[in-house]
This record gives structure tokens, sequence and C-alpha cells, in this order.
């Protein structure tokens, strides 16, 4: 726990963190699930091949039979920023455990920009694009993020020192600082999470993510795809769309 005193080394950091906690999660349940419907419990001792196993997947893909992919889950551990989380949890098919700023002083640890993280957007909503900052921008960023942390994580430092309920003191943080959570959800909510979170060209529907949850995705990404190989190749092979 960090002692209630004037803080200056804040952490700031420029990732984010999603560690795979536990799963039950393969090709081969999505295909036993999906085989039920026609053989019963045979579907209990199917041992077909690869190929075999991913003809159907890209068939219940291709023709967004979802159900079956829902008998795969993943639980992630995951840090991020408070305004990542707002949009984290949008995903209405995923269970969420947070840790509480009601209960546990928090982390000096703040999210900040990197250097290749595009600052100016041009256009109007629904037609923009973001560009490159220059350096004075980044440096214009780099002192108020730094600056404004500073001050607001002391001055909740000082309102726990003299008693304030840590419920009433964690008001004054910022959005950028770091909160982690279990994330529970199925193969099928994750890929509804990738089709969404990303910019990957060739999607069948394109999407326009914010940069810091797309972060997220591209972890959520390669846990999937080392998880559920066919699953994850039918998925971008049948351009990204989510049964």
């Amino acid at each position: 726990m960090v002692s209630h005193k004037q803080v200056s080394n804040l952490v700031f950091s420029r990732d984010m963190t999603v560690e795979l906690v536990q799963d039950s999660a393969s090709d081969q349940i999505v295909a036993r699930s999906a085989r039920v419907s026609t053989v019963g419990e045979k579907s209990l001792i199917s041992n077909t091949d690869d190929s075999e196993i991913s003809g159907l997947i890209n068939f219940l893909l291709r023709e967004r039979h979802g159900s079956p992919f829902e008998h795969s889950t993943f639980t992630f551990y995951v840090k991020a920023p408070i305004f990542v989380w707002r949009e984290h949890m949008r995903h209405r098919m995923a269970s969420y455990n947070e840790e509480s700023g009601r209960y546990k002083e928090l982390a000096p640890e703040f999210y900040v920009p990197s250097q290749d993280r595009k600052l100016v957007q041009t256009g109007k909503t629904g037609a923009y694009v973001f560009e490159e900052g220059t350096a004075l921008q980044h440096a214009k960023m780099m002192k108020n993020y730094t600056e404004t942390c500073s001050v607001a994580y002391n001055a909740y430092l000082d309102m726990l020192k003299v008693g304030i309920a840590k419920e009433v003191a964690r008001g004054i943080l910022p959005l950028n600082i770091y909160s982690s959570a279990y994330v529970t959800m199925n193969s099928r909510a994750l890929m509804n999470f990738l089709s969404l979170r990303q910019s990957v060209e060739g999607s069948h529907f394109p999407s326009y993510p914010q940069r810091e949850i797309e972060m997220v995705a591209e972890k959520y990404e390669a846990i999937f795809a080392e998880k559920m190989p066919l699953t994850y190749k039918s998925f971008v092979d049948n351009g990204r769309v989510a049964p």
C-alpha cells in the first residue's frame, strides 16, 4: 500500500495487461456441441480430424450459427485505464469483477500515450481520421498528463490522510488511472469484441476503435489464435464477422 505522503514517483505506463487465467476453449468442443443436434450422445466420442472440424467450423461461422461457440470460455486478468474499461464494459456478453476503489487504496499508475499514438483528429463525426502529432503536441500532452496526475493523486492521498473515505476520495482521480479486473467470456462474445475493437484490413464490416481498447483486443486475439486456431482462422477467412 502506498503511504499517505506526497508521491513523486508516480508510474506512467503505455501498455495494457492481458493475461489468460484459465480456459475451457477448444475447436473440438465447438464441433461436438454442433454435432449433438444430429448424433446425440455419439458426439461425446467424436474423434474427427482437424480437416473435418475445420470444415464444420467454417460452415458454422459462414452461416452464423453462433451457439456452438458459446461452450468455449476464457477468463482473463486485464489491467487498463478507467476510460478503456468504460468502453470494454459496453460488451455485456462478459462477466466482470473489478478492483474496488471503495475498499483499496488505488496505486499511482497512470496511462500516457506513446510517441507513436496519433494525436490529431481531422474530419467530422463519422468521417474522421487521426494523424500524427507534432513534437510540440506530444510534449504538451506529456506535460499536462503527468502534472495533472501528480496533483490529483497527491490530493487523493491528502484526503485519505485526514480520514476521508476511499469511495469519496477516489472521485478526484483522472480517467487514465489503471484498474484491473477478471473478465470471463465465451468465444462467440470474444469474436464480437474483436470484430468491433480492431481496425483490420479485409474485415467485412470495417471498425474504427479507439487505439487504447484496440491494444487490449490485440492481446485477446493472440490468445484466441493460440487456443482455438481453427476457429480463429475461419473467423479471419470469413471477414471477421462474429456469428
